[in-house]
Formats: structure tokens, sequence, C-alpha cells
């Protein structure tokens, strides 16, 4: 299987406004930014089988990349960052915030999650991805679930997985055979 990750484009909301699950659209820019996207997959790819998170900044792309239609999964949303979400992360409670970031793997955000739970649930859409069998997927998602799906592929500490660079339009392409990864970063 070859599965493209792929991060929705530059989201309409100014800096440093916490918004994981958010439900926010796209800048202006999208139709350019889906240009130079694009020009990074395979000259096939509206062929290819396309999952989505389904917050608009994803599936707005996902339909423009496919031609047959996306499948959207829950499992392939943002961290769900509770209480904070839409809040200025200066404005968060500090001691909150505080407690989140010494432990942001398992301390969960207020009314949202931790970031294991994101893992947890990123893992187990895999799994179903690698039973289906499918020999081209794209995969239109957030930040987060990028990192914890590469993170659990190349067997890096979630700790580890900000390390990672995932920019807005970015594609990361993983390759799946017997039972073994292969991970190519194009066009970061």
């Amino acid at each position: 299987m070859e599965l493209y990750l792929i991060r929705h484009t530059t989201p309409d909301v100014a800096k440093g406004i916490c918004y994981g699950q958010k439900n926010i659209g796209l800048t202006e820019a999208f139709l350019e930014e889906l240009k130079r996207l694009e020009a990074k997959l395979p000259e096939e790819h509206k062929m290819f089988q396309v999952y989505s998170s389904p917050l608009k900044r994803c599936s707005k792309l996902a339909t423009k990349l496919s031609e047959q239609g996306i499948i959207t999964d829950d499992r392939l949303m943002e961290l769900n960052f509770g209480s904070w979400e839409g809040q200025k992360w200066d404005d968060i409670n500090e001691e909150e915030l505080s407690e989140w970031m010494q432990d942001f793997v398992e301390v969960e955000c207020p009314g949202g999650e931790s970031y294991r739970r994101l893992y947890d649930r990123v893992t187990a859409w895999w799994k179903e991805v690698i039973r289906s069998k499918q020999e081209k997927v794209l995969v239109v998602t957030h930040a987060g679930v990028i990192r914890c799906l590469l993170s659990h592929i190349l067997g890096l500490p979630l700790e580890n997985s900000f390390r990672l660079q995932v920019g807005y339009g970015s594609v990361s392409q993983i390759v799946y055979q017997n039972n073994r990864n292969t991970v190519a970063f194009i066009n970061r």
C-alpha cells in the first residue's frame, strides 16, 4: 500500500488561537496552495481512495483531491482541546496549561483528550486501513494525527513526535509492504 498523509492547507484563524477540533475554514489562498500540494502527489492521485477528517478545513481539500468521493472518519480529527478550543493560548489558565505541558502525552485537556487518546484512535484507524489491503490511499488530516501515525510507524516515543515538522499542505508518503513500513517524506 502507498499512503499519502496530507495536512490541510492554511486555516482561516488568527495566530495564537487554540483550534484543535474547532471547525474553521481555509484562507483565501486555498486554490494556490491546492496547486502546490497537488504537484507533490502522483498524477493519478484523484483515482486513489481518500480518507479525511470531517472538519471542513480537511474535507474541503479532500473533496478537491478526489474523483471517487471521500470517506470521513472522526478518528482523523485533530486533538480535542476541550474548553480551550477557540481561546488564545495566552488566555488559557496558566496552571491547567502548565500541568498539560509537563505531560501532554498522558494529561487530558479540560473537557478534551490527551495526546495518548489521539494516538490510540489514530492507530486503530491505521490497523483497519492495513487490513483493507487498498493499494493507494490519500489521507487529509491534521498535524497531530500525522505526528501520531508517523510516531507509531517509526517507533518514536510520543513525547518526541513534535520533532517531526508537518507544515500546512505537507505530504508524507508511507509505503507498507509485507507487514513492513517504509517512510519517505515528500516536499515537507
